[in-house]
């Protein structure tokens, strides 16, 4: 039923709690962790909840479901919920991605193959060029494409019928999204971070498939630290399980996973090296700033793209880091889990807490 096109995405780097999708996260062809069924789809409940009902009455009436866009930060499981949508609709999926539509032919190729119904999805959509998304507009709307053939004068315009299909659109940048193409989806459906408890669930079915022997509290442990993220969860319980089988008995325990993630270097929180380099220079070399970016970047050697896109969200979901227009500044949080003393001359709200505790 899933078919899939070449996607070729660039990564800032192969770091273990990366939300993003990295060579050792392929997985087996028998062992696949991805839920086939809203049911065993776990947490996002408001999410399933809504969903459940738009599938049950474009069932009823027999038509497409309208065109969805799911958002959020990588690796929630938007591409799973995209494939499970289209297997409750009962219907293939095609899926592809934003940069692997160059030209209008390429999508005309993809939208022209689909069948009665069936679901095209398109990971990164906010990456689609502007020429892409104008004929895409007359597809989502009139299920045509209009095409012109030939260049001058004797240029002439085809328009071509589509089968009713859905689109379901997935990015991790809303905000990039044009607002013509935003407004062509009936459905906008935001995926939020998952709680310690979800993620605990999400790591014990994944142990179940894998065959992997772990406790609840070990399962706990490693929820703690996989930054809310399933993709990070299953990566860390597949690294946790080396140690298990080398160190221990086998199975995953509290102290397994507390030894294995410490040696890991991710800390309680999920923050790992490049995090807390990131922290403690701007802690201990700028005195909590604030300081720019490119400055933070060159001082620990890293790219500032990297430290844009992979280190910041994090660590201002956390409260640990403030974007002011002087620069980056370190919060009382921040001081706080880096173990200094707080100096500024602000006072701090003593009740604040991070997102996770």
């Amino acid at each position: 039923m899933l078919e899939s096109s070449e996607m070729n995405f660039e990564r800032p780097q192969n770091r273990t709690v990366s939300p993003e999708v990295i060579p050792n996260d392929a997985e087996e062809p028998d062992l696949n962790l991805r839920p086939k069924t809203l049911s065993e789809y776990i947490g996002q409940d408001k999410v399933k909840e809504n969903m459940s009902v738009y599938i049950e009455a474009a069932k009823k009436r027999g038509e497409p479901l309208d065109h969805v866009l799911l958002y959020g930060p990588p690796g929630l499981g938007k591409t799973t919920l995209s494939a499970i949508i289209a297997h409750e609709m009962g219907v293939n999926i095609r899926i592809t991605s934003g940069p692997a539509i160059e030209k209008p032919g390429d999508l005309a190729a993809l939208l022209t193959n689909l069948s009665e119904n069936d679901v095209l999805f398109i990971d990164e959509i906010h990456r689609l060029s502007r020429a892409i998304e104008e004929v895409l507009y007359p597809a989502l709307e009139d299920y045509a494409l209009d095409i012109i053939i030939g260049k001058g004068p004797s240029a002439r315009s085809l328009r071509i019928d589509l089968p009713k299909f859905t689109l379901i659109g997935a990015t991790t940048r809303a905000g990039q999204l044009t607002s013509p193409l935003r407004d062509r989806f009936g459905m906008l459906q935001r995926l939020e971070l998952y709680t310690c408890e979800q993620l605990c669930d999400i790591i014990m079915r994944s142990a179940v498939i894998l065959g992997i022997a772990c406790d609840k509290a070990g399962a706990m442990e490693l929820a703690r630290r996989a930054r809310g993220t399933p993709r990070i969860a299953n990566r860390l319980l597949k690294r946790v399980r080396d140690f298990a089988e080398v160190i221990g008995n086998g199975r995953i325990t509290e102290d397994i996973a507390k030894i294995a993630l410490d040696r890991m270097e991710i800390d309680s929180l999920g923050l790992d090296n490049l995090d807390k380099r990131m922290l403690d220079m701007l802690i201990r070399g700028y005195n909590g700033g604030p300081v720019g970016l490119e400055t933070l970047a060159s001082a620990i050697g890293e790219e500032s793209v990297t430290l844009e896109d992979v280190c910041e969200p994090f660590l201002m979901q956390l409260g640990f880091i403030a974007r002011t227009p002087r620069g980056r500044c370190a919060t009382a949080l921040a001081y706080r889990h880096m173990g200094y003393e707080y100096t500024k001359d602000e006072k701090t709200d003593a009740s604040q807490q991070t997102f996770f505790e």
